[in-house]
């Protein structure tokens, strides 16, 4: 992609109602734009990171049997009448001359009903459905860019089983997928124990990032696997922990996502939830992977893999070229602007590898990895090497 073409533009300030490390980033190096207070537009930068990170978690939904749905948005009130649903405080409501519906804050209701019609007997069990789409929750406080939204994307798998054991079998490997999508997202998580709020009496799990400008507070051992949300810590920071005998630690975290065994309450068969939120992943990332200078994308998730700068009279276009035709994704800074405005939009973007043409180097690329401060020179031949191996 020529960045001369490119539909948007870096800005030169932060916007001024956003306080959001997210939000600050993402918006001013054209990845977002915010609509209105937690609705935003995801732009051509920003749809490619979402689009990455959807497609690392539907790889791994489908790994562990997931079928792949689309649920609809608009739900009758009938539905949520029936779970008792239909009043809960964060549901955007609407009339539409006689009928009542309630917009999709969540979708155990329909994915129930769908599998009461097509698991006619036991045999049919287990199943295990799952969808990635946008979500509506009547946020009143709608803040930290990508954070608390009041419209988000959502993956929701929903499983369904014919005994308890067998639900909690899927829970596990269901977790384990989890983990598996965080590491290949490059988001550290730790897995913490939690309420089950509007869905479940039992304890859940959420995946939390720990980072400074999370909004929720988590108690954990370093030393071993226990977490606990502040919302059911038995123990405080401080305390010993009750599996090691180690401190217990505080943080403020980032949920990315959650797994909740439902039992009965929704199907006759024993039923299981399981969240991620695609968008509030994207936010994270930038939370925990940034500079004073911008953005520091995992090569995961990149928008491209490259960023080429041509710098003077000199032109990249046949190296833009060759990388294209081997596949190689690459962003291509041909804008007439000065090296310094190149060099700090490609720093603010944050895409992995700077590679910059320009007179001095002479037939070499000068390549640099974004967050690092070394940079080395190559040849055409062994960059294309270097990129494809």
């Amino acid at each position: 992609m020529k960045q001369s073409q490119l539909f948007t533009k870096t800005e030169k300030n932060f916007p001024k109602d956003e306080e959001s490390v997210n939000a600050k980033y993402l918006i001013r190096a054209g990845f977002i734009s915010k609509a209105s207070a937690g609705v935003y537009s995801f732009l051509p930068l920003g749809l490619r990171v979402l689009n990455k990170i959807n497609q690392i978690i539907r790889e791994e939904m489908n790994e562990i049997g997931g079928q792949e749905v689309l649920f609809p948005s608009l739900i009758a009130k009938k539905y949520w009448q029936k779970s008792g649903r239909w009043n809960v405080p964060v549901m955007y409501k609407l009339k539409v001359q006689r009928d009542e519906f309630g917009l999709g804050w969540t979708h155990e209701e329909i994915a129930a009903d769908l599998a009461d019609h097509f698991i006619r007997s036991e045999k049919d069990l287990p199943q295990a459905v799952y969808q990635i789409q946008n979500k509506f929750r009547l946020e009143p406080r709608a803040r930290s860019g990508l954070l608390r939204t009041r419209e988000f994307l959502m993956k929701d798998l929903y499983s369904f089983h014919k005994t308890e054991d067998d639900l909690e079998k899927f829970y596990k490997t269901a977790e384990k997928a989890y983990l598996k999508i965080f590491k290949r997202l490059s988001l550290p998580v730790k897995v913490v124990e939690a309420s089950g709020g509007d869905f479940t009496k039992q304890y859940t799990h959420e995946f939390q990032t720990l980072v400074d400008s999370g909004e929720d507070t988590v108690f954990y051992c370093s030393k071993c696997k226990f977490a606990q949300n502040k919302e059911v810590a038995k123990v405080k920071a401080g305390a010993k922990c009750p599996d090691c005998k180690c401190v217990i630690e505080e943080s403020r975290a980032i949920e990315v996502g959650n797994i909740f065994r439902l039992g009965n309450r929704f199907s006759p068969w024993y039923m299981g939830s399981y969240g991620i939120g695609p968008s509030r992943s994207m936010a994270a990332l930038v939370e925990v992977s940034h500079d004073d200078k911008g953005v520091i994308w995992p090569e995961a998730v990149a928008p491209y893999q490259v960023h080429l700068l041509e710098l003077g009279k000199i032109s990249a276009s046949k190296i833009y070229e060759k990388l294209k035709d081997k596949g190689i994704e690459v962003l291509y800074d041909d804008r007439p602007i000065s090296p310094g405005e190149k060099f700090a939009d490609a720093d603010l973007i944050g895409i992995p590898y700077r590679l910059v043409v320009s007179e001095r180097n002479a037939k070499k690329v000068e390549v640099k990895a974004r967050g690092a401060k070394k940079t080395k020179l190559l040849t055409e031949k062994e960059l294309i090497k270097w990129l494809t191996s």
